[in-house]
């Protein structure tokens, strides 16, 4: 198929690449193929190459092209945004011409719907405030979750922004300050997605995957269309068509070639298989984040749920519960936070696998009880996991308030607890 094999197989693999990175290190991935793939491209095959360039220029290659990859992944510019933008705009222009007079009045109406929508969510997340924290907000923000005390606690400044760092936040280096509930730094939106603008970025990942799919799907029934007319003994799978009409594999991907580069040029066909071969990557990073929501929690504390899993599987975490009537330092803690649970555990870590030593009176530790061991994340609660449909209103309504401020926190608790126990948490 020539052109078209090459760029089908350019796509698959670039579409493949930008998984194995963006999804390698996440634990659910860990022990398999994937996680070995992103520790060959990223750490193993670039230290091959550093001890390489090392002898033969002084390190002066890996120099000037980690200085490129630094400012491209590490700098906030729009080169990547401007890219993203122009696949979507260049690609249309490329399909449309040939597409749209064969289409009838609803494909037409569906179609333009899906077209349009990208660039409204693409506008929206890459230029509404990711819930960025300031001086003005921060009392706010600092209402919005308790602390866990599993991997956010009170007490903890940001030395850039030198304010209390509240629960879910973290700083971005790129935009310039701590983002609440921040999930990662999107260089395709060019913006942080935070507390402000994750509902739009799941919305561009949802319209973006309808386009391509939709797309992909209309583009190559249209092709299919055309062969047929001229092949009536081909068939879209090749085994039906062998089965039934005899058609070799050669003769099968002829027609192919044949159709994909007839129905439009090879500008139509082309971008078809762009939009087929892409369209899976949008899909899985949308389930990604469906599945992140599920379990309440981010990309950013997805990591160290994984750093607390590596320091249970060595034997070096210990937990304990947190009184019921504890006493918030209101120093570095919100009296009132509008979600409807406080936590209930406390999750430490030591250095040589003992649990801390008991309470001596000044206790910088909060809790009571015995520290016990804990071996498996499955033991822990997570404080901010309230069941799908509540986190997803966490998303989409992030100004909601899951408690009544007249409500005591213990029969909040008590809610939260029965409803989590009602879905075999």
């Amino acid at each position: 198929m020539g052109t078209l094999a090459n760029i089908a197989l350019g796509v698959l693999g670039i579409s493949f690449m930008t998984f194995v990175t963006f999804f390698g290190r996440l634990p659910i991935f860990r022990r398999t193929p994937i996680a070995w793939l992103h520790r060959l491209i990223w750490i193993l095959i670039p230290n091959a190459l550093l001890s390489l360039d090392n002898r033969l220029t002084s390190g002066r290659i890996t120099s000037s092209i980690s200085r490129f990859g630094h400012i491209m992944m590490y700098e906030k510019h729009p080169t990547v945004l401007i890219f993203f933008f122009l696949l979507l705009s260049v690609g249309e222009v490329l399909y449309l011409p040939t597409a749209w007079p064969q289409l009838n009045p609803l494909q037409k109406f569906t179609g333009a719907l899906a077209i349009v929508l990208p660039y409204i969510f693409l506008y929206l997340a890459a230029f509404s405030d990711p819930g960025a924290i300031t001086p003005v907000n921060h009392a706010h923000e600092m209402s919005r979750y308790p602390y866990d005390f599993t991997i956010f606690h009170p007490g903890t400044a940001c030395p850039t922004c030198k304010l209390l760092k509240p629960a879910r936040s973290k700083h971005c280096s790129l935009c310039g300050h701590c983002i609440g509930r921040n999930d990662h730094h999107c260089i395709f939106i060019n913006n942080c997605v935070g507390a402000g603008n994750t509902h739009w970025f799941l919305l561009l990942l949802l319209s973006t995957g309808v386009l391509t799919l939709y797309g992909g799907l209309l583009g190559m029934a249209l092709i299919t269309a055309k062969m047929r007319a001229r092949y009536p003994e081909w068939a879209l799978l090749w085994w039906n068509a062998n089965a039934g009409k005899g058609m070799s594999l050669h003769q099968w991907l002829v027609v192919w070639s044949w159709g994909l580069q007839d129905s439009g040029g090879v500008a139509m066909g082309s971008v078809t298989l762009l939009a087929l071969l892409t369209s899976p990557l949008v899909w899985g990073l949308l389930g990604y984040h469906v599945w992140l929501i599920y379990c309440g929690t981010t990309t950013n504390e997805t990591l160290k749920w994984s750093d607390w899993q590596a320091e249970m599987d060595d034997g070096f975490a210990f937990r304990r519960r947190m009184a019921p009537d504890r006493a918030k330092d209101l120093r570095v803690e919100p009296a009132w936070t509008r979600w409807p649970a406080e936590t209930e555990q406390v999750l430490v870590r030591t250095q040589d696998g003992r649990p801390p030593p008991p309470d001596t009176g000044v206790d910088d530790v909060p809790g009571v009880g015995e520290w016990e061991p804990v071996w498996r994340l499955k033991d822990i609660e997570n404080l901010y996991d309230l069941g799908f449909w509540d986190n997803l209103v966490d998303v989409f309504v992030p100004w909601y308030s899951f408690r009544d401020p007249q409500m005591p926190v213990t029969e909040t608790s008590l809610r939260m607890r029965m409803k989590k126990k009602r879905r075999g948490r």
